[in-house]
């Protein structure tokens, strides 16, 4: 897949546009959800290093297992599924690293008003994502806009 971009002299091939196939991503954000609810209805609060040490590993390496494991499932060729942008879905996942880990190390510190928060947040960010609206899109395409209108305006 290639990005096209439109300029006044017409059209401009940019670099391949890297994917990752829905149901990945869909089984990424259900085991960060299912986490957090086991998470914080067993006050074991380990069960949150599920979803966050892949998320690390995604970030660091680009390797997360959780989806790596579910890749062995799909039935079709990876390209039949419906993609999603490999930029944003990295730009989500610090958010929910960051969230998880906030959440997790406060835990830790018995600080549980913290904990319950920004596990709270990742929970809903991920069921809401599930449902079909990316909070982590939202925010990105805000920074983008804010980058661009400050571009323009110094420009």
């Amino acid at each position: 897949m290639y990005i096209i971009h439109m300029r006044k002299v017409g059209f401009i091939m940019t670099k391949p546009l890297k994917t990752i196939p829905q149901p990945l991503v869909r089984t990424n954000q259900w085991v960060i959800f299912l986490s957090v609810i086991i998470s914080l209805l067993s006050n074991l609060y380990w069960f949150l290093l599920i979803p966050l040490i892949p998320g690390i590993l995604g970030l660091i390496f680009h390797w997360n297992p959780i989806m790596k494991i579910a890749g062995l499932f799909l039935k079709k060729p990876r390209k039949d599924y419906i993609q999603e942008d490999s930029d944003q879905l990295q730009f989500n996942q610090l958010i929910a690293v960051i969230c998880l880990g906030v959440g997790f190390i406060s835990f830790l510190f018995n600080w549980t008003i913290i904990g319950y928060i920004f596990t709270i947040m990742v929970g809903l960010a991920s069921i809401v994502a599930i449902l079909g609206f990316c909070v982590g899109c939202f925010i990105r395409f805000q920074w983008k806009k804010y980058q661009y209108k400050r571009r323009v305006q110094n420009g």
